[in-house]
């Protein structure tokens, strides 16, 4: 009964040692690859090792002239190597056997939302500027682009399941800037000195309209602006200035100074609009605002936008 007990124990400690070495033995069938890398006819402690290190070496990015690499264990992604390694061995000459990997898919979809914010590019607009005859002169705008997140995702996840290193460039979408030359849209230049605007469209002179500007006391500011407040049927309320104090805010209708329309500046305080004070154009009338006939006012709210440039020049 001893000698028996003693066989068994052998028996039990012989074939416990023996498991691991039966699973670390063998050859991998010819012409097998395992998540794209030729292991085939490798034994099987080398395949072993070349998949350990093949899968965990970076992934390589590139984008527009910049690269920069990221460790599949950053991204959340690992390879069980012992099961990829047992259906290797299995496989059949030629054959292709997928990798045994484990995905993070959140940590995934933050680092693609991270590369939105780091390499999506704004589009800029074209832009005008007034040459030394005070005429318009347009600046090509640029497109932007804007990485496709989900897309970026998927690729980044199709990467992780293979043990070959290529090239991985992020998904991308070109965005066209609003305002191109072609289709640039008005340009307001302001003449000062003869209370006259000068309305093109793009380059191309569309309208001259007869204005009010300011008081010696209240100027039109000069400078280069944009609009960036429209208005129908506006209020008026009463500024923080000397003038106005202890006036009170006047609805839309008849005798609003600021007629039926309202584009207001990015120089503060100062906006275009019709006036019921027709007589008051072509003069240095106003407190700093540009007053038009309220039907040359309506057409000119009917052709800009906010964004369009609007030139004060002295002449």
């Amino acid at each position: 009964m001893k000698r028996l007990l003693v066989a068994v124990v052998m028996a039990a400690v012989a074939s416990g040692a023996a498991a691991p070495s039966a699973q670390r033995g063998g050859v991998v069938p010819q012409r097998v690859t395992v998540g794209g890398l030729r292991l085939g006819g490798l034994p099987a402690e080398q395949a072993r090792a070349a998949l350990n290190w093949a899968y965990n070496r970076p992934l390589r990015f590139v984008f527009y002239g910049k690269r920069w690499r990221v460790r599949p264990a950053t991204l959340g992604a690992s390879v069980d190597v012992q099961k990829t390694l047992s259906h290797a061995l299995k496989a059949q000459p030629g054959q292709q056997v997928s990798l045994a990997i484990d995905i993070d898919g959140a940590r995934v979809a933050r680092y693609a939302k991270a590369l939105d914010g780091w390499l999506s590019v704004s589009p800029q607009d074209a832009t005008a500027t007034l040459t030394s005859g005070l005429t318009p002169v347009l600046h090509a705008g640029k497109p932007g682009l804007a990485v496709r997140e989900a897309a970026t995702q998927r690729r980044i996840e199709a990467a992780l399941r293979v043990a070959v290193r290529p090239l991985l460039r992020p998904v991308a979408r070109t965005i066209p800037a609003t305002w191109t030359r072609n289709h640039f849209g008005p340009v307001v230049v302001i003449y000062r000195g003869s209370n006259r605007m000068h309305v093109y469209n793009g380059r191309n002179p569309s309208r001259v309209i007869p204005v009010a500007t300011g008081q010696s006391i209240y100027p039109t500011p000069l400078g280069s602006w944009h609009v960036v407040d429209m208005q129908r049927n506006p209020w008026w309320r009463p500024p923080d200035s000397p003038w106005a104090k202890g006036l009170k805010p006047i609805p839309p209708g008849p005798g609003n100074p600021l007629g039926t329309r309202w584009m207001g500046l990015d120089a503060p305080g100062v906006g275009m609009h019709g006036t019921p004070d027709a007589a008051s154009i072509g003069y240095s009338a106003s407190h700093g605002c540009i007053r038009m006939y309220v039907p040359d006012a309506e057409w000119l709210f009917n052709q800009v936008h906010i964004g369009t440039p609007v030139f004060i020049v002295s002449a």
